[in-house]
Order: C-alpha cells, then structure tokens, then sequence
C-alpha cells in the first residue's frame, strides 16, 4: 500500500525517509545547570531514530542563559556545548534519522535566577516574575545570540533549524499584541511586531542554509489575540524571507481554557498552508497512524510532528506502518522482533 506517511519527504536538499517528526520537548536533563548533553539526551533521541522517526527535532535550547525556560534547559549560548551535540547528532544520524533543533528564548516565561527579558515588562501572570522591557540593544544582542546559534548548530552537524516562534516564549511575546504593548518600531502595528522575528530570521539566514523552520503558535485563544487567519499574513512574509516550513502550534502566549481534542490544531495548519502558498506541519493530539495518513492525504499539512506519542512509544513508526498495513525496513538487530 502507497502511503504519504512513510515516502520520502525533501526540503532543500535534505530528505527525510518518512513524514514523521518527532517534535521537540523538553527534558529539563542539563543537571549541571550549564546546557550541556547528558547521558538521558543520548538514550532518549537515539532511541526514537532506532524507532525510524524521520526527522527529530531536539528540544527548546537556549541561545542565551537568561532565555533559559528553566536552570536544566539544553544550551547553546557557548562553544562549549558544540561537541555533546555533534556526539548526538552523529549518534541519531547512524540510524537513518535526520535531526534538527530548535532554537529558543524564553523571555517572560524564563524561571532562572536573575532578571529576564521581554518585549514589554508584563508578567504572564501573578505567579511568576515581572521581566524587563528590553532595550534596543537587549533587542539586537539576543538577535545575535540566534545567529551565534545557528553557527553552533551547523557545527554540531544538524540538518534543520526550527525557530521556536510558539507557547509564549519571546518570539511569540513580540508577535502578540496581548504581550507586546510597545510603542517603537517593534510594537504596535502587525509588521512592527514581526520586526523581531524578521530580523531574527535575516541573522540566521546569513549563517545558515539548510532547511530553516519556525514553530508558532496560530491561536492566542483570546478576543483580542491573534487566530490562524493572522499568522497566514505572518506565514507569507517569513515565506519572503526563505522559511520553508511553518509548525503549526497553538496557545500559551497568556493563559487561557483551551478545549483540546484529536487534531485539534491541524486547522490552523490548513488555514496557514492555503493561505500562504507554505508547507506546514501538524501537530497536537496526533496518536494513529489512520490519523497522520488523513491529514497528509487530504493536504491539511505537509508533515506530521508527533510529541506525546513518542514519548509512550519510541517505535511508533513501526506502530503506525502496521496500522496503515504497510512494511517499514527495521533496524537490523531488530529483525526477528519487528514483524
């Protein structure tokens, strides 16, 4: 049987051997608080490539300390953590998988000691600390911090860089209005609020010329936020810039009741990949294989990001191939086990 799930997938050069993404997570496993590659990153990726995911996408890591999510984040503020992520690339890609990483910044939702930054000094809410407004050169600092990332990630030998635009952290912080209330060129109107992220992109861009995605999330989920049609706009000006593919998330910028259900974003990615001519991909509450092959079929997205999923089945490829009736080619150890 034919299925757009398990054929190959290219994109700028790099083909993955199936559509299936893991997406990234977060391990909070950096114990040292110094972002550096442990023994847990090393089990727990290799064993979703022996699984035979596609492409797997490492979890938020830090260009700066300060844009940490938490003391135990992934890091890559330093040359110091360029060698654990060759070591981690190099062990995934021995099993066929292409990696990637997501570059990150927490802004206002950074839990590290210290002052953090954000577009605008608004706390997400009453339990955590209020941030500061960054200044314009805060501003083209940590601009450079993603550019000094991306040479890092090149180094460490990743195929794709994914911005992490989505859930609130400072990206999402500047293209929101509910979090961006400033009045200079990185506030108020629609293309203010993009500058950040667009000069972001124009940093890495000059480092980086693989596959460069960017996660967003396409729905505050508030009256005064921004929806999928919005991000449609967004999506054509990243595609301007040379994005190839926007992963479509949703949600976190402020708090709020969001009622979740199977697929319950793959909408969003629709609405985005017609409105802007893009490829996306899905994400959220995907669990079959009968599930991901829909989505795919009937267009609503490009690729298919599995998170949770992985997490409770480090072979659910071999999963969903069996429940589509297809045969995937097994690790070679694994033979006698996979039929």
């Amino acid at each position: 049987m034919e299925t757009k799930l398990f054929s190959p997938f290219t994109i700028k050069g790099v083909t993955l051997k199936n559509r299936i993404v893991m997406a990234p997570m977060c391990m909070y496993s950096s114990h040292n608080e110094d972002g550096i590659i442990q023994n847990w990153h090393r089990t727990h990726y290799t064993s979703r490539a022996v699984g035979q995911v596609g492409l797997i996408i490492l979890e938020a890591t830090a260009v700066t300390p300060q844009g940490r999510i938490s003391p135990q984040d992934l890091g890559i503020w330093s040359d110091d953590h360029i060698a654990g992520l060759k070591e981690l690339t190099d062990l995934m890609k021995e099993h066929g998988a292409a990696t990637g990483i997501q570059l990150a910044h927490a802004g206002r939702k950074a839990a590290v000691e210290g002052e953090i930054l954000a577009p605008s000094a608004i706390a997400f809410n009453e339990k955590m600390k209020k941030p500061k407004e960054m200044t314009k050169e805060e501003i083209a600092e940590t601009v450079d911090a993603f550019k000094q990332g991306a040479q890092r990630a090149k180094k460490a030998g990743f195929d794709v860089i994914e911005i992490h635009g989505a859930h609130g952290y400072l990206i999402n912080e500047f293209l929101s209005p509910l979090s961006n209330k400033r009045t200079d060129e990185y506030g108020g109107s629609a293309e203010n609020r993009y500058r950040f992220l667009r000069e972001v992109i124009e940093a890495i861009k000059a480092v980086w010329d693989g596959p460069l995605f960017v996660r967003v999330s396409a729905h505050d989920y508030h009256e005064e936020g921004l929806t999928a049609e919005h991000y449609a706009k967004l999506a054509e000006w990243m595609k301007e810039q040379g994005i190839d593919l926007i992963d479509v998330s949703s949600g976190a910028v402020v708090p709020a009741r969001i009622h979740s259900y199977p697929g319950y974003q793959v909408r969003f990615s629709e609405t985005i990949k017609e409105g802007a001519n893009i490829q996306t991909g899905a994400v959220g509450l995907i669990t079959s294989g009968l599930q991901a092959e829909e989505i795919l079929q009937n267009e609503r997205a490009d690729l298919i990001f599995i998170a949770r999923e992985l997490l409770r089945d480090p072979y659910w490829p071999r999963t969903a191939a069996r429940e589509l009736g297809v045969s995937i080619e097994p690790p070679k150890q694994y033979e006698r086990g996979w039929i």
